[in-house]
């Protein structure tokens, strides 16, 4: 029997299903019908019957984490899966197991980075650019957005998918921690940039007053 194999066009439809993640979010099992959503391309090539619903089963567990770090697990889980599903000794816990270990960090590193620092930076540049009249403000902000998200939701699902399991180790040690304090520190300076250049503010001086 030849081995099952996920082409392009497999993780391609994941990424755009990965863009509704949080379409069914809710508060018993957070994003975790997003994510089984965003597998089906992959799970249905590569499983039929009581093997695919019972992959989509293992695939329905909770899961939570910055919605634009989550396509790295996705991509992850693919690879899994079709090693599991060509005979790879890989069980159902060691699946779910990777999920688990990097929905945590990658939150860690997503939320400072994307809503503590690249949301922010770009909404102040929007709003200087705005208060001048120009249009450009606004849609600095959301094409900027949007077009970042949508990068890194690109690379993230390939990436993890080429990488497997190796990418745990790739994020082991302070790798995480120097990318979230560098873009920590960069954003500061970005928005304190900002700030001097569009707030004025008056403080008047007064030495001494007589009566």
């Amino acid at each position: 029997m030849s081995d099952k194999k996920l082409n392009r066009s497999d993780i391609v439809s994941m990424f755009i299903r990965s863009n509704f993640l949080l379409g069914s979010f809710n508060f018993e099992r957070m994003q975790a019908i997003g994510f089984c959503v965003t597998l089906i391309p992959a799970l249905k090539k590569l499983y039929k019957g009581d093997e695919l619903s019972q992959a989509l089963k293992r695939n329905l567990e909770f899961f939570n984490t910055q919605p634009f770090m989550a396509t790295p697990i996705m991509g992850i889980t693919a690879a899994m899966e079709e090693q599991k599903a060509n005979g790879a000794d890989i069980d159902e816990a060691s699946i779910s197991g990777v999920k688990i270990g990097l929905m945590g960090p990658l939150a860690g590193v997503g939320d400072p980075i994307f809503w503590g620092t690249l949301r922010p930076v770009l909404a102040a540049l929007g709003a200087g650019l705005a208060l001048t009249g120009s249009i450009i403000g606004p849609l600095i902000f959301f094409l900027g957005f949007n077009v970042i998200r949508l990068a890194t939701n690109w690379y993230g699902m390939f990436y993890g998918y080429e990488k497997g399991t190796q990418l745990v180790s790739d994020m082991s040690g302070n790798k995480l921690r120097y990318l979230t304090e560098g873009s920590s520190v960069l954003g500061l300076l970005v928005i304190g940039g900002l700030v001097s250049k569009w707030t004025s503010i008056n403080i008047p001086f007064v030495l001494s007053k007589y009566t």
